[in-house]
């Protein structure tokens, strides 16, 4: 036994000297690459040149340094990064639209944002706003909530309690302590532990993503299936194979990274030989995927103003006795759980959208989001997206029905009437447009032991599988700056640096530079 000991520490000494001594590769952060603020893009066709690019095998470039599967944004975020550093990279997308959660769609005339409802740590000398500045060329653009920003509603209509979140390091406790007299000191512990004093703000993408530099010569392409990864007799990823009708189409690079997220990648994507390497099977058994998501969304006939929304968010609950209410509601009966949806999110897209008024005058929209088990609609998944059959729409209205007369209740000036458009994505809807196995919306399951330190250091960018890599929201935590986070720890893989430092340093460069300026 000993000797094990001996060599476990020489290991670590060069381990430790390989990453001190070797050279590391080029910073996508090296310099400030912002530019003047450009015409935003409203025009369906312009936007779809850049969002609605369908494969074909003679659009993929020559050469290609990477293949990333996925344009969600931990693929995109990535894309972008090796762009910069002079990479060729083609991401593909199975939907008919890149962008993954981040897209916006259109339906009777009113746009919905699919998953961005709002991020926080946007200050302009915040290291995640610096970072995102840079990865969009300054084009992404930001507008603040309403502060407060969320509203916590809890309970039944008949004994409801509206406590509001506001931002900012000190009005934050503040409020917190005029909503609980005699909590004072647990409060400023609260705040001492998290740390809370950012300032929350919601945005869109200009043109909808930013795509990979074309200066780099890569491409975005969509309707692109990946089937399977290419693995050569050394067990190195190779390329992957697409399908295009009934035809495999194989496409070659030296590194495959994949934003499919762990299940997909390791259950779907590999051989099965290679799914069954021990080193596979112990990282997909620290997972499970997260719960189905269910989103609904409603067209409004009415500004803002007539509906009394605004440029926040509402979390609604049944009542405080969350976990077991939760537990009890995916457990239970569908058609019995479609009456008491336990947990809801509430945004209005419209209200926080500046040119909103503009582009839709009279018209506003409100983005619902909840949970919802996979199996209460998995036996409709192989059906036509479209058209599913009435015993699957019966079911989403029961989940619609219910839902709406919550929302009725905590925003009053909302009535049926007002109603143009309304319908619902269930997690079957998610598989479809998102690839989610399970209809998750935030990728594995986000439970205590996710986040364990032997899960945390096994399951990284880098997999058993030498030239394949993880980015997004498995490798990270989930939501927009999960995701991306997940894209700057697998760019710091391949490019051999620290790239979450790069972007603190670059943040605090263009601070100074920016205060010299003030100075001056």
């Amino acid at each position: 036994m000993w000797i094990i000991v001996p060599i476990i520490l020489f290991a670590i000494v060069i381990f430790v000297l390989k990453y001190v001594f070797s050279s590391p590769g080029p910073n996508p952060f090296e310099r400030d690459t912002r530019e003047p603020l450009k015409k935003m893009v409203h025009d369906r066709k312009e936007k779809n040149k850049v969002l609605k690019q369908g494969f074909l095998a003679s659009k993929v470039p020559d050469n290609l340094d990477a293949i990333i599967i996925g344009s969600g944004i931990g693929g995109l975020g990535l894309g972008v990064l090796l762009a910069k550093v002079g990479k060729k990279v083609l991401v593909l997308e199975q939907h008919g639209r890149a962008g993954g959660c981040c897209h916006t769609f259109t339906e009777k005339g009113f746009e919905f944002d699919v998953g961005i409802h709002y991020i926080g740590d946007l200050l302009d000398h915040k290291p995640f706003r610096c970072m995102l500045d840079q990865m969009t060329d300054g084009q992404l653009q930001w507008e603040p909530l309403d502060n407060p920003f969320d509203h916590v509603v809890l309970g039944p209509p008949e004994n409801r309690r509206r406590y509001p979140i506001y931002s900012g390091r000190t009005r934050f406790p503040e409020e917190l302590k005029k909503c609980f007299p005699g909590e004072e000191k647990a409060i400023d512990e609260y705040v001492r532990l998290v740390k809370v004093g950012t300032c929350c703000t919601t945005g869109r993408f200009h043109s909808d993503i930013s795509a990979t530099d074309p200066k780099a010569g890569g491409a975005v392409l969509v309707r692109a299936p990946v089937n399977r990864i290419l693995f050569n007799d050394s067990k190195e990823a190779v390329g992957v194979s697409v399908m295009k009708g009934q035809e495999e189409v194989h496409i070659h690079a030296p590194m495959v990274i994949s934003d499919a997220g762990i299940f997909n990648t390791y259950q779907k994507l590999l051989p099965k030989e290679l799914q069954a390497m021990p080193a596979i099977q112990k990282q997909l058994g620290m997972m499970k995927n997260g719960e189905g998501g269910l989103s609904i969304f409603l067209g409004l006939n009415g500004t803002k103003e007539d509906l009394g929304l605004k440029a926040d968010n509402y979390w609604i609950f049944s009542e405080n006795n969350f976990d077991e209410l939760v537990e009890e509601y995916l457990k239970g009966d569908r058609e019995d759980s479609a009456k008491k949806v336990p947990l809801l999110f509430v945004a209005s897209p419209s209200a926080k959208d500046p040119t909103w008024e503009e582009r839709s005058p009279g018209k506003s929209t409100l983005s619902l989001v909840s949970f919802a088990n996979y199996q209460w609609f998995e036996e409709w998944k192989d059906d036509k997206v479209t058209n599913r059959g009435q015993d699957y729409k019966a079911l989403k209205q029961a989940f619609i029905d219910s839902i709406l007369e919550v929302v009725m209740d905590v925003f009053p000036k909302i009535t049926r009437d007002k109603i143009e458009y309304v319908d619902a994505g269930t997690p079957i809807t998610n598989t479809h447009y998102i690839g989610a196995p399970k209809g998750e919306i935030f990728g594995a399951d986000h439970g205590v032991a996710r986040f364990c330190p032997d899960v945390n250091a096994t399951v990284r960018p880098q997999t058993p599988l030498k030239n394949l890599y993880l980015t997004g929201q498995d490798v990270f935590v989930c939501g927009f700056a999960g995701a991306l986070a997940g894209a700057l720890t697998c760019g710091s893989v391949i490019l051999n640096r620290n790239l979450h430092l790069d972007a603190i340093a670059l943040a605090k460069k263009t601070k100074f530079m920016n205060e010299k300026l003030k100075g001056e």
